[in-house]
């Protein structure tokens, strides 16, 4: 057991799949703030164009 976890510790490819999870995971809270901030603009906007209709 305690040659399985040096062995982790000093493989090239457990950091590699950490940063690319760090990444993904940025990428993936950057695109729902993009996506949640468009549908709240959107949805002003569809507001504003059922009022004005309305009206």
């Amino acid at each position: 057991m305690r040659k399985f976890f040096v062995d982790l510790l000093t493989r090239e490819d457990g950091p590699t799949a950490v940063e690319y999870a760090v990444m993904l995971a940025l990428i993936i809270v950057v695109c729902i703030t993009a996506i949640t901030a468009i549908g709240t603009n959107v949805n002003t906007k569809f507001n504003t164009v059922a009022t004005t209709l309305a009206s």
